[in-house]
């Protein structure tokens, strides 16, 4: 198999184009490492001076000539009725000095939760705009409403949907094995219902966008994970996509919340060509936490049956996913040990309540599903009086799996937990007062694969300036330095010497970057098209090595600085000088996805070790390991940064993130950043962070498997220290507290 390659040469002072065939084999490989000059070496971001500077331009901080800031009108009621578009009132609105556009969201319409988008305003100022909003007057008949899950479910409850009667949607049921005699034939069971909490987004960047009309054509900065499917959507606004262009240079955090505009960018845009002005529309913090969708919480009531042998032998399992007015988002049905010939049996539900729904969030499904099961697997290893770790290895046997848990206990010192939960004695804590210390562990999967869609341009000027473009967009994962390191590693330059262009849609097509699919679905495009200029670049010099254009692209290599011939190095072109014999528009290469240099699946785990104050009820993290695979490493520096990332994240999960609804109002009670908890720098421990080696050498995302496994890890460590199981995450003191009552209730 062979492709065709088309490029422009200079002969003599004239152009012309040939064309030749070179190998189309499949590429397997993204090179020796050991040889390898940037890829797989800790590479500084490109972008790191323009952010710390205040260079970088976030959606937030873009500000044009002449902006109106937008706000929006969102219901104070959970369940309410606004019978016709008459019901709402603008006038008030209308009669503020300086008051630009008003646009109505919604007339006649059910809210089904508080937050619901009526109306938008423009106006010159931030606070002219929510003096605005404050003047809207809306006729709303409410209506009865439920924000509890469990009263949700008692017959009479107030129907959250029409189409979901009892506010109950069954997912499923399924399973496999006689479960009923493997319980009675166990050695050992255990048995317990596990909660883990809802969780908001709170990207530090709030949604929102900024838009612009030139006649009848649209610009939108966007803070999005989908810059092209972003422009997509705006394209029945604008008479279709040929007329929308959507920038997206930076973005402060989505985490699977930011694809395409939503309400807000709809009505932004809406507001701008109504006032013929450029509209900023970025949600304040109380809009971000109330309304936009969030990760659902989960609640399994797990069975788990043990023999001799410390094998699982049986499963039931209970899911009930807690989604708001959504149905979808139940996370993951089981674990990964509960393996034939166990038997299993599975029903899964999703409960309704009038509160906002949800959407992916970092992993979906998976930390939830990792709370759940990596408990109960601790409790059931407790129950059959085996060591956590050895139990797993009796259940699982993936050779990445095991060797990452191998390394994982010996860097967090394993042999120091108690071998019997609780029963460590107390050592002398950070302050100085005795604590229980306890170490926990917990594992992770996730596909991460890529996929095809991505087209990169790399362009090559006769000055040797070389761009490559793609309109992916960077969520502060670094995907700059990869786009432009993989093109510098094919054309033998620095890293300095490329120029990555992305997050823009008038540059070549991209997906969504979500499921820690990017670099999966970038890099090989962007390998592909460094391919392509690297076989162009040898065709234009290939007279002067006295080559046909046909041999060139296998008789020269590309070393850095200069391009040189394989049979005789000293016969050699600095890379300036081969750059002055491209024709005058220089030289145009394309590359699309590859899926030989890409994998799905990835495993991981996290170890951790805490201390608990018995008299307070405080969890303290003291040190955590996290051990993750990802294929080949674009650059080890990014990856490690991820993986520090979600272990962050998965502190708040752990210890302190919870929506907090009022059951009298359905309002949210901490929306904003002070009283729904994150975690802060003071408040992250020692960590550990270790990436091991996968020996397939294809690429994988890194993005969301760090975070899985840390908010169980911390929770089986609180379990071994203090031998009470804290059920619901988060573990707050008033929970270890009642964990530990019940434990010395149930010793008397």
């Amino acid at each position: 198999m062979a492709r065709k390659v088309r490029q422009t040469i200079v002969e003599n002072g004239f152009e012309r184009e040939v064309e030749i065939e070179v190998p189309d084999g499949p590429v397997v490989s993204w090179g020796d490492p050991k040889k390898l000059r940037i890829l797989g070496h800790r590479n500084p971001r490109v972008d790191g001076l323009a952010k710390i500077t205040g260079q970088a331009k976030y959606t937030s901080d873009i500000n044009l000539p002449g902006m109106l800031y937008g706000r929006i009108y969102r219901s104070p009621y959970a369940s309410a009725i606004i019978n016709s578009p008459e019901d709402v009132d603008l006038s008030g609105a209308e009669k503020i000095p300086g008051v630009v556009a008003l646009n109505l969201i919604a007339g006649r319409t059910v809210i089904r939760c508080v937050g619901h988008e009526i109306a938008a305003v423009a106006a010159p100022t931030p606070e002219l705009a929510e003096d605005a909003v404050r003047a809207i007057r809306v006729r709303f008949q409410t209506q009865p409403f439920v924000v509890n899950d469990e009263k949700a479910r008692q017959p009479g409850a107030p129907q959250v949907r029409p189409d979901i009667a009892g506010n109950v949607a069954a997912g499923g049921s399924g399973g496999h094995g006689d479960v009923d005699a493997a319980f009675q034939a166990a050695k050992a069971t255990s048995e317990g219902t596990y909660r883990a909490q809802t969780r908001v987004h709170s990207c530090l960047e709030t949604h929102g966008h900024v838009c612009k009309w030139d006649g009848g054509r649209l610009t939108v900065w966007a803070s999005t994970q989908m810059v092209h499917g972003t422009a997509d959507a705006f394209a029945d606004l604008a008479g279709g996509r040929k007329n929308v262009r959507v920038i997206c240079e930076y973005m402060g955090g989505g985490f699977g919340s930011k694809f395409g505009p939503g309400v807000e960018g709809a009505a932004c845009a809406r507001l701008a060509r109504k006032a013929n002005r450029p509209v900023k529309l970025m949600l304040p913090r109380y809009d971000e936490q109330v309304m936009h969708f969030r990760g659902p919480g989960l609640t399994s009531h797990i069975r788990l049956a043990g023999d001799e042998t410390g094998r699982i032998t049986g499963a039931i399992v209970r899911n009930s996913s807690s989604g708001g007015i959504s149905i979808h988002g139940t996370p993951m049905e089981r674990g990964y040990y509960i393996i034939e010939p166990a038997s299993l049996r599975v029903t899964t539900e999703a409960v309704l309540t009038h509160t906002s729904g949800t959407s992916a969030l970092r992993a979906p499904g998976h930390p939830q599903a990792s709370w759940v099961w990596e408990c109960a697997m601790d409790d059931l290893a407790a129950a059959l009086n085996i060591d956590p770790l050895q139990f797993r290895l009796r259940n699982h046997q993936h050779p990445v799996r095991t060797a990452e848990w191998s390394r994982g206990a010996e860097l967090i010192g394993w042999s120091r937990r108690n071998p019997v939960p609780g029963e460590g004695g107390s050592r002398e804590g950070e302050s100085g007062v005795p604590k229980a210390f306890g170490i926990g562990m917990a594992s992770a999967t996730w596909t991460g694969g890529g996929g095809a869609g991505t087209r990169v341009q790399v362009k090559i000027d006769r000055d040797g300036s070389v761009i490559a473009s793609v309109g992916s967009q960077c969520l502060g994962t670094g995907t700059r330095n990869f786009v432009a390191g993989i093109v510098a590693e094919e054309l033998g330059l620095e890293l300095k010497d490329v120029e990555a262009r992305i997050g823009d849609s008038s540059y070549p097509p991209a997906g969504a970057s979500g499921g820690s699919n990017t670099a999966a679905s970038v890099a090989p495009s962007v390998k592909m098209a460094a391919l392509d200029a690297r076989d162009k670049m040898a065709v234009a010099v290939a007279r002067y090595f006295n080559l046909k254009s046909e041999e060139a692209p296998a008789a020269l290599v590309f070393v850095p600085g200069k391009i040189q011939l394989v049979a005789d190095p000293q016969r050699s072109l600095s890379w300036k000088q081969a750059c002055q014999m491209l024709p005058a528009a220089g030289l145009d290469a394309q590359g699309t996805w590859n899926a030989d240099l890409c994998q799905g699946g990835v495993a991981g785990c996290c170890f951790a070790e805490v201390e608990v104050d018995t008299e307070t009820g405080r969890v303290r993290p003291v040190k955590i390991v996290s051990i993750q695979d990802c294929g080949f490493v674009l650059n080890l520096m990014q990856a490690e940064s991820q993986i520090y990332g979600g272990v962050v994240q998965g502190i708040a999960h752990a210890l302190l993130e919870e929506r907090v609804v009022c059951e009298q109002t359905g309002r949210l009670l901490n929306p904003n950043l002070e009283d729904y908890k994150l975690t802060l720098a003071l408040e992250v421990p020692e960590v550990i962070v270790e990436i091991f080696e996968n020996p397939t050498g294809k690429v994988s995302g890194i993005g969301e498997p760090p975070v899985i496994p840390v908010a169980a890890a911390i929770g089986n460590a609180v379990f071994n220290a203090i031998g009470a199981r804290i059920y619901e995450a988060p573990i707050t003191p008033d929970r270890v507290l009642a964990a530990l009552a019940r434990k010395r209730g149930a010793a008397a």
